[in-house]
């Protein structure tokens, strides 16, 4: 029985990596608009100039980045039809992840998220930050059926009822009186200057 064509675009795509850079689908449409582009440019290079091998135009870093990634070769018009169906894929099937963090976190730090996610989750997973300063640590994840809170927000709400016993045995407790102040001794004065001595 041969394979569906859609399983067959599914195994094609498989083998295909994602660089970190590429973490969310806004690049992944931005990539998909600039192959587009360059599939019209060397389209229209061909018909004016037939037999000749045109220049690429200035590409990217993240195109330049996923063509290395997967050896593919852009001037060649099946590896671009390629890595075109690879970035439809993408954009269509592949896992999202929304992660909400307090403040920006640093490329850095995403970039060894987005490693994780892709080693131990799924290798094509995409990725969208987000901002809420009102978790005020920690992030909270929502995936397409589930949602995680990982906030310290969060964290202090489960525990309410504890905090509030313990404050409460805090408030219970005799509370010791306070204690006066030393008197400070005292200090013997000069005579005013011209005054008789006593």
């Amino acid at each position: 029985m041969a394979p569906k064509p859609e399983d067959a675009a599914a195994a094609a795509v498989a083998d295909m990596k994602l660089p970190v850079l590429v973490f969310g689908i806004s690049e992944i449409r931005r990539l998909g608009r600039e192959l587009e582009s360059l599939e019209d440019y060397l389209q229209s290079v061909e018909i004016r100039q037939p037999g000749t091998q045109p220049a690429l135009p200035r590409l990217s870093r993240l195109l330049d980045a996923l063509a290395a990634e997967n050896q593919l070769n852009l001037l060649q018009e099946a590896d671009r039809k390629k890595l075109g169906e690879f970035l439809e894929h993408i954009e269509h099937k592949a896992p999202n992840i929304h992660i909400s963090f307090a403040s920006d976190p640093s490329s850095n730090f995403t970039a060894k998220i987005v490693t994780w996610l892709r080693a131990n989750i799924h290798p094509h997973i995409m990725l969208s930050l987000g901002l809420q300063p009102t978790i005020t640590a920690g992030c909270i994840i929502r995936t397409d059926n589930r949602v995680i809170d990982l906030s310290l927000r969060e964290r202090f709400t489960k525990q309410q009822a504890e905090l509030i016993n313990s404050l409460e045995k805090v408030g219970a407790a005799p509370v010791p009186a306070p204690v006066e102040p030393a008197a400070a001794p005292a200090v013997p004065t000069a005579p005013a200057q011209g005054a008789p001595a006593a």
